[in-house]
């Protein structure tokens, strides 16, 4: 009986602070905010990303797309999953100046997460098991464009710790390219608040 209890008050408490964070957004200066949910078809790999704005700077994403791991073992390109905490730092620059924000277009940076596969690699020079996984851990800094047709781009050069299982570990520079479409992207020239 008390597990069931804790889960229900976590639950509570999270989804308090949810409507609190809303609560929070819209009473800013009126700005516009990220895109509340924004979910991109990508058309090299093929793949896929969800991202959620959490507040009016800030959203997490994940997808599934290709990535180039590079480090002092050796190289690793092919399918990764990605997850980002995305900080976007001139996004009301951007609004000011009378530049193209729709579909979260602004330069970010942030912690970041990639996960290699062996088997869903297209091309490696690791020594090491034949089903190795390695996992990036650091930081990016991403630049994000989406027109009002829904066309997205998006390149991410970062630097961390990959973290090897069946391959050897060790510090690398990571890079990372999409292009797609986010269907339902807004077509017409009203700012629509997010939240």
């Amino acid at each position: 009986m008390k597990k069931y209890t804790h889960i229900i008050l976590t639950l509570l408490v999270l989804l308090s602070l949810s409507s609190r964070a809303q609560q929070f957004v819209e009473d800013w200066d009126g700005a516009p905010n990220l895109e509340r949910h924004q979910f991109t078809l990508n058309f090299i790999g093929p793949g896929i990303r969800y991202e959620l704005g959490l507040f009016k700077n800030i959203s997490v994403s994940t997808s599934i797309a290709p990535g180039l791991a590079t480090y002092e073992e050796g190289y690793s390109f092919g399918l990764a999953w990605h997850t980002r905490v995305r900080y976007y730092h001139n996004f009301k620059t951007r609004y000011n100046y009378g530049m193209e924000i729709v579909g979260n277009s602004a330069n970010y940076f942030g912690p970041a997460r990639t996960v290699f596969w062996e088997p869903v690699q297209i091309s490696h020079n690791l020594d090491g098991q034949d089903n190795f996984s390695l996992a990036f851990y650091g930081g990016v800094y991403g630049w994000q464009r989406t027109n009002r047709k829904g066309f997205n781009s998006t390149i991410e050069l970062g630097f961390g710790y990959y973290d090897g299982i069946g391959v050897d570990s060790g510090f690398g520079p990571l890079i990372n390219f999409t292009f797609g479409w986010v269907p339902g992207s807004k077509k017409s020239d009203e700012i629509i608040k997010g939240y």
